[in-house]
């Protein structure tokens, strides 16, 4: 067996594209060994900024031989059929074909037999192959050359059993071979060098200033972080992003420690780091008190003769013009308060569909008013100033150049214009929790402008129809519901969704309306054929559309708020997936279409899941699953519905008759505990069902000859599926 070692070696490839392009390099060379019979034990990949490399271990020296038989025509057969045979298996006669037996008699079968080459024969146009198709992103080309790929392609290196391949790869103008050799460290260790195998390989790149393996290159930058932020009394600022992108921009890692100026430590924390490092790739550095300290942490190229001085020196001279531009728009943008900049968010638009961020705006302050009722200690008047000026940020200068301070810059500037500290906390959380592991706000203030905020992109994009669709979610719909859910459960919120979501439906539907209006109104007077007869303002624009009636409204949105409530449910299934809740136990709750509540929905769960883990609970199942395919099975053949109760009077046995006493007395008693929210004791209630129902099935038979003593008994059946299903629909809960 012997080993291929194949280097793809370019000018620098975005750190962004390695990682899946060394992928991409062994799916495309295994699927082609595979296809030309040549088996192989494990394969292996690396990558630098400068080359990708694979190694394939335990690959045949030869392809196998390979034994085909083609299937021809009966023994027998007219002889336009043999000779056509014997053209598609290239032969000159039957006397190469053997006859086989078949069921339907002997026929002729064609032996073709077809020896392997040698596999280094093979691999060069395998190669070639998987270098063309390799799918970068973006590709380009280079001077006179045709062939497109992400960066000029300098050299292949294709060794196979210790020697290198012949062969070579056309650029389309220019031509590069297959060789043994490579090259070290572009300042370092330029000089070429020729491998026999990895191993001699990867330790002759070491010896040239190269760590090859992205693991040991991330793993060395972690390490110096830690030791130079040691050293200055410091901790990094955890960021793995960066740190998967700078071990994707060098091959040499060496951490060096640079000073930030103090002219510009008065600007916000978070605007230093990002300026830091989305333009110049630098690590932030924090104080022991969890400050930005005035250091940064630059990972170099190469380690240089003078410990790095001349390296930080230029890092310090870049980085202070960079932050020379951050401390410029902090101080601009304060120059200017947050609620004159609302005035600036119309000409923002959010959605050609839904309007502008300012009228955005206008219905998340309503709404996060109207939620903070459910909210204990929430100021509603407090949270319509938040939500107003949740978005003004957007105009600011710093925002403008960096997206992802959104809402933390706005804090900023509203503590500077003398906010109440809640109000400005409010700004800066009110696009959390973003994601599983953001943190959860749990400030009153902060939860009603979150919850807004989500509540209204949800609705808004619902009523537009612009849903989430297998794996595409352009609009993050599902992060806002999953946000949601967070914010109602961690913080015990206890909100009818069925009831805002209507409100908001209804607020949305008239500002399109209205919308709607204005603009074809605009064209009428463009064009000159209608006067002006609407109010131009919105707020008059809405009330010109508010004559429908409530019953209306409902039945005009009670689709689009099922089918909502339906998302929802499907993320309150992820959301409980790590507590080990079956998601049929919440579409079982879902079924029922009066429960809107997620704290009171969840408690409902939990009590449920307990109920069903316990002997009562699960016997109790079984026997409700028997009574409804009794039922189900019974109602087709009869064409009819079972609903009611049972007359007492045709009760035969003492088992029925218990059976509906024990059915009056749960049903009472599960009511009044949903009633006062105690799920516990309702299922309890249900679980003293368990004695009489197993005593009926065991003595009665509900298909009696008589058909009156059939059909009180089948309303019997209906009656444990009656009382059960107040509490959950259980014929929708598996296993």
């Amino acid at each position: 067996m012997a080993e291929l070692l194949i280097e793809l070696f370019s000018e620098e490839i975005p750190a962004r594209m390695q990682r899946q392009a060394a992928g991409d390099l062994q799916r495309l060379v295994t699927d082609g060994l595979t296809k030309a019979n040549l088996t192989f034990d494990e394969t292996r990949i690396y990558w630098t900024p400068r080359r990708l490399t694979l190694v394939v271990e335990g690959l045949p020296t030869r392809q196998p031989d390979l034994r085909e038989e083609k299937k021809g025509p009966k023994v027998g057969a007219p002889d336009q059929a043999v000779q056509g045979f014997l053209r598609s298996a290239g032969l000159d006669s039957l006397d190469q074909c053997e006859q086989q037996d078949t069921p339907k008699g002997p026929v002729w079968i064609a032996v073709v037999e077809k020896k392997g080459g040698a596999s280094a024969d093979v691999l060069p146009s395998l190669i070639e192959a998987a270098i063309r198709a390799l799918p970068w992103p973006k590709s380009m080309r280079f001077a006179a050359q045709s062939f497109r790929w992400v960066r000029p392609l300098h050299r292949i290196l294709a060794v196979f059993d210790g020697a290198a391949l012949a062969g070579d790869f056309d650029l389309g103008g220019a031509t590069v071979a297959f060789s043994n050799t490579s090259s070290g460290h572009r300042f370092l260790s330029p000089e070429p060098f020729t491998v026999l195998n990895f191993s001699d390989y990867i330790a002759k790149l070491r010896e040239a200033h190269v760590v090859l393996d992205p693991e040991e290159r991330k793993q060395a930058i972690l390490d110096g972080l830690r030791s130079a932020a040691d050293r200055e009394g410091l901790t990094v600022k955890d960021d793995p992003a960066l740190l998967e992108e700078v071990t994707n921009l060098v091959e040499y890692p060496d951490v060096l420690i640079g000073k930030i100026d103090d002219e510009f430590m008065d600007v916000p924390a978070e605007a230093l780091s990002t300026s830091m490092r989305a333009h110049q790739k630098y690590f932030s550095l924090i104080r022991p008190d969890g400050s930005l300290a005035p250091r940064f942490a630059v990972v170099a190229n190469m380690k240089a003769a003078d410990g790095g001085a001349k390296i930080i020196a230029g890092n310090e001279r870049v980085l202070r013009a960079r932050l020379a531009d951050a401390k410029f728009f902090w101080d601009q943008d304060r120059a200017t308060k947050l609620e004159d900049r609302v005035e600036d968010l119309k000409k923002v638009v959010f959605h050609a569909k839904l309007g502008t961020v300012a009228e955005r705006v206008e219905r998340i302050a309503a709404l996060a008013a109207e939620l903070s009722k459910y909210i204990p200690d929430c100021d509603p008047v407090d949270a319509c100033r938040a939500a107003k000026l949740a978005k003004a940020d957007l105009t600011t200068e710093m925002v403008g150049e960096f997206p992802e301070l959104q809402g933390i810059m706005g804090r900023y500037y509203a503590l500077a214009q003398n906010e109440k500290p809640a109000v400005a906390d409010a700004i800066a959380h009110h696009y959390s929790p973003a994601g599983p592991n953001d943190a959860c706000p749990t400030a009153p203030l902060s939860v009603a402008v979150a919850l807004a905020e989500k509540l209204d992109t949800l609705v808004g994009f619902w009523l537009i129809d612009e849903k989430p669709t297998g794996s595409k979610d352009p609009f993050a719909l599902r992060r806002a519901a999953l946000g949601v859910i967070r914010l109602i459960l961690e913080n015990g919120i206890k909100v009818n969704l069925n009831r805002v979501f209507l409100d908001q439906f209804i607020i949305l539907s008239k500002e399109s309306d209205a919308r709607s209006d204005r603009i074809s109104l605009e064209a009428q007077l463009e064009a000159g054929v209608a006067k002006p007869r609407l109010p131009i303002h919105m707020a008059d624009e809405v009330a010109f559309h508010s004559d429908e009636s409530a019953t209306h409204v409902y039945t005009r949105f009670n689709d689009k708020i099922s089918d909502l409530l339906s998302f929802f449910a499907d993320r309150l299934r992820v959301h409980l997936k790590d507590e080990g809740v079956s998601h049929s136990l919440i579409q079982a709750l879902f079924a029922l279409g009066d429960e809107d509540d997620l704290v009171r929905l969840v408690a409902r769960v939990h009590a449920l899941k307990a109920f069903l883990e316990s002997e009562d609970g699960a016997n109790l199942l079984t026997a409700y699953r028997r009574a409804a395919n009794i039922l189900r099975a019974e109602e087709k053949k009869d064409g009819t519905t079972y609903f009611g109760k049972p007359d007492s009077a045709l009760f035969a046995t003492p088992e029925e008759t218990a059976l509906a006493a024990a059915l009056d007395a749960a049903e009472g008693k599960v009511k009044a505990c949903i009633k006062t929210e105690d799920f516990a004791g309702a299922m309890a209630a249900l679980a003293g069902l368990r004695q009489p129902v197993d005593a009926f099935f065991e003595a009665v038979i509900v298909n009696a000859e008589e058909a009156d003593l059939r059909q009180n008994r089948l309303l019997l059946l209906a009656r444990i599926r009656s009382v059960m299903g107040t509490l959950a629909d259980f014929g929708q809960i598996e296993g």
